[in-house]
């Protein structure tokens, strides 16, 4: 053989053994994209009423989430983002249809045996229609008729429980609503269910292979009750939040699970993982909202500005800060421009944050944002924002200057509350009138809490929840 042969063919040899090795390194779980122009997978990881400040990554000092924290270091922290309601029902609604939830009638907490329209399209409708595997895990709250089943709603795969709350440990005789379950089927488990489901949402992604998949992971912690392992509660035995400190422990456990298994499966590049709270912090599950004025259930900020991160590491840069008007009706919309999936005249009321994250545009996403439930309302606009109370009156904040909202401009500022009534009110045209209320009692309650806090004062609850009180006109 000449002395040309020999060096063409060891070329091919160095080459062949070249391209197994790199074959080899992406099979053993590279951080490197399985195919980085690929459709990329979605993950929904929401969670039950947080804190505004009870993660590290927005400034907690004593509760520990480092796994959070290192996918809010991975990503985008978006400062000024929202949800669409402040209590889980509705909030709900809103992000899995990328509507205002008003549109259709689903305007207070619960479902009243009624839950989504039959004629709305959830974004796992859209998903699932171009080709990928869709799951939803964990709490629906979204409707309990056969209608209303995630199943018929846009998932493959159901492995949760339909009811707003349960116990995080096995029921004996759950309800329908209550028990934990496999597309209909009850599954009995064993230990803790925030473990449960992270374990859950790892064996779907293994079991996803090569099609991209949406996974809409919805954890009940922390909502109550306030159940925590035995070991948790032992490891924080000596913390002032110490039921909160374990059952956050344990989220924080479970996220880092499931990023771990994208890291090994080599797909975490390309994978868009959101991470928010279904509303703000509750006054029952000792969260705390920082400097914000409120909290679940009312129109302040407490309420409805929420932790809010969004990682895609082959399109986003991370360790990225973005203070643009944001809303969690912006998920639908930025997942399916992601995935090049056409929006097929959906009329979403959310916007593709992508361009704003990559410096394509600047600015904010919204404009303005409403809210509204039955005799509370809501407006904003830029750094504005005006709070109304039906038969009651309206209150005027410069949230730029005054994020507690202590400092009431209506008397001073009449040009802007104008601005803002005329836009509310033509948003407000939009909307069908609730479907289902929450009942004299609470509305009571509801009530009586945003006008002290539109008073600068304290709501008393345990005032509230006399039955003296309830009776009371």
């Amino acid at each position: 053989m000449s002395i040309k042969k020999i060096v063409i063919l060891c070329l091919v040899l160095v080459s062949i053994a070249s391209c197994k090795s790199v074959n080899k390194n992406k099979e053993v779980g590279s951080n490197e994209s399985k195919d980085s122009s690929s459709q990329p997978n979605v993950i929904v990881i929401l969670i039950d009423d947080a804190g505004y400040v009870d993660f590290g990554f927005m400034g907690s000092e004593d509760l520990q989430t480092p796994n959070i924290d290192k996918l809010a270091h991975s990503g985008v922290k978006f400062t000024d983002a929202h949800v669409s309601a402040t209590v889980c029902a509705p909030s709900r609604a809103g992000l899995i249809t990328g509507k205002y939830q008003q549109r259709f009638g689903f305007e207070a907490n619960g479902t009243a045996g009624i839950g989504l329209s039959d004629d709305v399209v959830t974004v796992a409708d859209v998903f699932k229609k171009n080709g990928y595997n869709t799951y939803s895990l964990g709490k629906w709250h979204l409707g309990e008729d056969n209608s209303d089943h995630p199943n018929q709603r846009g998932f493959d795969n159901f492995y949760g429980f339909i009811a707003g709350s349960r116990s995080y440990f096995p029921i004996k005789n759950p309800s329908k609503e209550k028990m934990l379950q496999n597309n209909g089927e009850r599954v009995v488990f064993e230990g803790y269910m925030t473990d449960v489901l992270g374990n859950q949402s790892v064996k779907y992604i293994e079991e996803s292979k090569d099609k991209p998949f949406f996974m809409y992971l919805a954890y009940n912690a922390v909502h109550t009750p306030m159940h925590a392992k035995k070991e948790d509660l032992e490891k924080f035995k000596d913390h002032p939040r110490k039921v909160l400190a374990a059952m956050t422990w344990s989220l924080d456990e479970n996220v880092g699970k499931l990023m771990d298994k994208l890291e090994d499966l080599g797909i975490k590049d390309n994978t868009i993982v959101y991470f928010l709270s279904d509303n703000g912090g509750a006054h029952n599950n000792d969260s705390k909202t920082g400097e914000l004025k409120g909290w679940k259930g009312n129109k302040f900020e407490g309420g409805h500005r929420v932790p809010f991160i969004m990682s895609w590491p082959n399109k986003i840069k991370g360790n990225k800060t973005f203070n643009g008007l944001t809303s969690s009706l912006d998920i639908f919309a930025t997942s399916i421009a992601a995935a090049n999936i056409d929006q097929e005249n959906l009329q979403l009321d959310g916007e593709n944050l992508v361009p704003y994250l990559t410096d394509e545009k600047m600015g904010d996403p919204h404009e303005s944002l409403f809210w509204k439930k039955l005799e509370v309302s809501a407006a904003r606009i830029g750094d504005y924002k005006m709070i109304t109370l039906n038969n009651y009156g309206s209150v005027l904040y410069n949230l730029k200057d005054d994020l507690g909202e202590t400092n009431n401009l209506f008397s001073i500022e009449p040009n802007m509350v104008d601005t803002l009534q005329t836009n509310y009110k033509n948003w407000k045209k939009t909307l069908m009138n609730p479907l289902w209320d929450e009942g004299k009692d609470w509305l009571k309650v509801s009530n009586h809490v945003h006008q002290s806090l539109m008073e600068n004062k304290e709501a008393a609850f345990k005032d509230i929840w006399n039955p003296a009180f309830k009776k009371a006109k």
